[in-house]
């Protein structure tokens, strides 16, 4: 098939999908365009590490969606690999995929869904009495309950920030258990802080499949994580990339949009990475990542786009904690900081309310000091940005979520 005629179906899928501003269009008027699509062998896939599973290199993070008709629009499109969580929606997400995916064959689509260890410190990783292989049971059997599936192809410990943890054995015990069962096909891990150290952990553990990291071209420490996941690859352990858009805007005001599609090629031109799982909100943004699956090269306008944001302070914070050691009242500084990105950055409030709930702070904590002592190697005004969202804790959360 000819260029032209490519682009042409492509234009009319775009006008199709998109319509009036905000309008919700319906799979069936825009099935055929989308099945085109799907035949065209232009979708860049790669195999999931040792699982063997092959799927495309951009895949759907359902994590804030609750439109079924765009998830199946999606998977009409040539979307298969869809990634959700116990916690995402107080459990709304899964339910919502579960009233979807027992209308769809199960080889139409690799689900994923993550489970977060109970009574963690966030700042220390230090393991509690509610930290145990029942809890991880417990949660899990939830998911498939609004999930209405025998099993999930791929099951994360979420959130994990320290090798403690990716190696406590009751939550390898409670994960070795659940794959014995059937009820899960691979497991895995999530961590969006010490990202080095936990894929060392997984590569040492010998037991993991899968790990989903944070990495994108702002990440302070880039290219240690790339050397760890190369040696993670060469153990077959697939490794899936989240947190790709740094945030997504350069300022809190989102008047200085970070170039997304460069953003999310810059991650998957390292072939050591097998998909990433950007949050998919609207049609336009479902487009504008599949068309990444069709070519990562960067043009030189992406590549100027890119170098401009590194020089910009931005909204990602990458969890280095220096940030704790400086400050006066050693706050989780790093947190915060986060909280800061989910709020300005994607308009995540459910998930800055989230972080906030496990700091116990009061609002600005930072507003006795005299002088802020933390010097942030991004350049942030931490007491200004503390300040700024811990304003949330103050605001009735059915006014935000």
């Amino acid at each position: 098939m000819g260029k032209m005629q490519n682009l042409n179906r492509r234009g009319f899928l775009r006008s199709s999908l998109l319509g009036t501003a905000g309008a919700l269009i319906g799979t069936e008027a825009i099935g055929s365009s989308i099945r085109n699509i799907k035949k065209e062998p232009l979708i860049i896939r790669r195999k999931l590490g040792k699982t063997g599973v092959e799927i495309p290199i951009v895949s759907f993070g359902v994590m804030r969606s609750d439109n079924t008709t765009l998830v199946k629009a999606a998977m009409d499109m040539g979307f298969v690999h869809f990634d959700t969580a116990h916690g995402y929606q107080e459990g709304r997400n899964e339910t919502m995929l579960g009233e979807l995916f027992k209308t769809v064959p199960r080889s139409s689509f690799v689900l994923a869904t993550k489970v977060a260890p109970d009574d963690i410190d966030r700042r220390t990783g230090e393991m509690g009495p509610g930290a145990t292989k029942e809890s991880i049971l417990a949660k899990f059997d939830l998911s498939m309950q609004r999930l209405q599936l025998e099993y999930v192809d791929i099951l994360y410990l979420h959130a994990v920030s320290a090798r403690k943890v990716a190696l406590a054995p009751q939550f390898l015990e409670a994960l070795s258990e659940l794959k014995k069962q059937g009820k899960v096909k691979f497991v895995g891990m999530s961590t969006h802080q010490n990202e080095a150290d936990v894929i060392q952990a997984a590569i040492d553990s010998n037991f993991y499949d899968v790990v989903l990291t944070a990495i994108n071209f702002k990440h302070s420490q880039a290219e240690l994580l790339k050397e760890k996941i190369a040696l993670a690859a060469e153990k077959g352990i697939g490794i899936v990339a989240m947190k790709t858009m740094a945030g997504a805007f350069m300022d809190k005001e989102r008047q200085q949009p970070i170039n997304c599609s460069a953003a999310l090629k810059w991650v998957l031109q390292d072939t050591n990475i097998t998909t990433a799982i950007p949050a998919i909100l609207t049609y336009d943004q479902m487009i504008q990542n599949f068309s990444v699956m069709e070519n990562l090269e960067l043009n030189e306008q992406e590549k100027a786009d890119l170098e401009e944001a590194k020089l910009v302070a931005g909204l990602y914070c990458d969890g280095c904690k220096l940030c704790v050691q400086e400050c006066k009242k050693h706050l989780p500084v790093n947190e915060y900081m986060r909280a800061y990105m989910y709020t300005y950055g994607y308009r995540n409030y459910e998930n800055a309310y989230a972080v906030l709930d496990t700091i116990a702070e009061t609002s600005d904590p930072c507003r006795d000091c005299d002088a802020c002592t933390v010097k942030c190697p991004k350049g942030f005004h931490v007491a200004e940005r503390i300040g700024d969202v811990s304003r949330l804790s103050d605001i009735p959360r059915d006014l935000m979520v």
